[in-house]
């Protein structure tokens, strides 16, 4: 038998939230229930927002997918908490940059 190669791909908190319950809860099993509840208390943003806010980050900031995602699930409040998902990156970027993130950020934030 041939190794089968599978795709990964990195989402985030709100997409893992809207995959599983476009599922439904009665089919989730109970670590999949666990998670769907864990997602719904820590998503900060909707699936879609998400989404453009992962886009805005990788193409117009030049952020790396894997620094997007954390960030998009984190949100971020001040250009100091940025600064951390950003540390370990080969690449400083401006603190004007940094700012502007963090205020599309604030514009897409869910407030609970």
């Amino acid at each position: 038998m041939g190794k089968r190669e599978l795709s990964e791909s990195k989402l985030t908190l709100p997409q893992v939230k809207q995959i599983l319950e476009s599922v439904g809860t009665e089919n989730l099993d109970q670590f999949q229930r666990r998670t769907l509840d864990y997602v719904s208390k820590f998503s900060k943003v909707d699936a879609v927002d998400a989404e453009k806010l992962l886009e805005i980050l990788v193409k117009e900031y030049g952020l790396d997918e894997i620094e997007a995602v954390q960030i998009v699930n984190a949100l971020p409040e001040t250009v100091d908490e940025l600064r951390i998902f950003l540390a370990g990156g080969r690449k400083i970027i401006e603190t004007q940059k940094l700012a502007a993130i963090v205020e599309l950020l604030n514009e897409k934030r869910i407030l609970k």
